[in-house]
């Protein structure tokens, strides 16, 4: 049976963020953004064009910027922050704490592009492999990794006017089409992208595609592998995890960043406490990424259909075992 995903390269997320923000600009002058240098990267140079008394450049000061968008955020704007992850989440992730988790600012929402180990040549020191770990760990904050272009741009809109401080992660990387335009999408509530009745592959961001093709090769083996593209890391889809243990019996768990403390941690704990199931979990195993070509580092570390499929085999070996 021909599968429905074509999956065909489409934008980066960074462009989808990029120019969501700009329509929202448009929409409600309460949209305030600050950059830190990168914004041709980030792209929030297209809201900074159209609205450059609602731009703010920090320069080379992370720290500073999310402090900055915090007091914006508390005075009644919807601040938006972005910078590359590594640089938001580590240098400001004191702010981030001080100033916007513990006095419960709602409405600051941090964008961090650039994202896990895809950046390729830009190397380690740029490649931020710890920030949906970061990120997890603000208490009151939600987090989100879409997995394309129009994933990305609705959960940017809906962060907009959630009452909570966000974290959306960005890649570099142009990324494969998953969705069409009539995808609909709530902030907390995974998608079940394909069912399946042998193990399920619970995956976000660029690993959503690699799941999908993963599947669609155990088909051609009769082995039914179901994919959960589990956009909102926090507050975890709970009921969306055990209803996949339920039918499937199984689980992995594949994501572009480290495996400890990531989506794995957090699917494991749910299934815990719900269904507990056979898992195996695809992610940067315990190190940093060497600087090489975005298809070579993903290679080298696993980042691939062909090592979703290895994992598949090894659950259910244990599975049946």
């Amino acid at each position: 049976m021909a599968s429905k995903f074509e999956l065909k390269m489409g934008p980066a997320t960074r462009e989808g963020f990029g120019k969501a923000l700009a329509e929202l600009g448009r929409e409600d002058a309460r949209i305030v953004v600050c950059d830190a240098d990168l914004s041709k990267s980030t792209h929030t140079h297209l809201f900074a064009k159209e609205f450059p008394d609602r731009f703010f450049s920090c320069g080379i000061a992370e720290a500073n910027m999310v402090a900055l968008g915090a007091g914006l955020a508390a005075s009644g704007k919807i601040a938006f922050v972005s910078s590359f992850s590594c640089f938001v989440l580590n240098k400001g992730f004191e702010q981030l704490r001080v100033t916007v988790a513990y006095p419960q600012v709602k409405n600051l929402k941090v964008v961090g592009t650039h994202s896990g180990i895809s950046i390729g040549e830009d190397g380690p020191s740029q490649m931020s492999i710890e920030d949906i770990a970061l990120a997890c760990s603000l208490p009151g904050f939600v987090v989100i990794d879409p997995a394309d272009d129009a994933a990305m741009k609705a959960l940017v809109r809906q962060a907009a006017f959630l009452e909570a401080p966000v974290f959306i992660r960005a890649g570099r990387s142009k990324v494969p089409v998953i969705y069409g335009a009539d995808q609909k999408f709530e902030i907390g509530k995974a998608i079940e992208l394909i069912p399946g009745t042998d193990v399920t592959v619970i995956a976000h961001g660029l690993l959503v595609a690699e799941a999908i093709r993963a599947s669609e090769t155990l088909a051609a083996e009769g082995i039914s592998v179901g994919v959960i593209d589990m956009h909102t890391i926090k507050p975890l889809d709970v009921a969306a995890i055990e209803k996949a243990a339920s039918a499937s019996g199984a689980i992995v768990v594949a994501e572009e960043h480290l495996v400890d403390g990531g989506l794995g941690v957090r699917v494991a704990q749910a299934a815990a406490r719900t269904r507990p199931v056979p898992m195996e979990f695809l992610g940067i195993e315990d190190t940093y990424a060497e600087s090489g070509s975005p298809e070579g580092v993903l290679e080298k570390y696993g980042m691939v259909s062909r090592e979703v499929v290895a994992k598949i085999r090894a659950v259910l070996a244990r599975k049946r075992g």
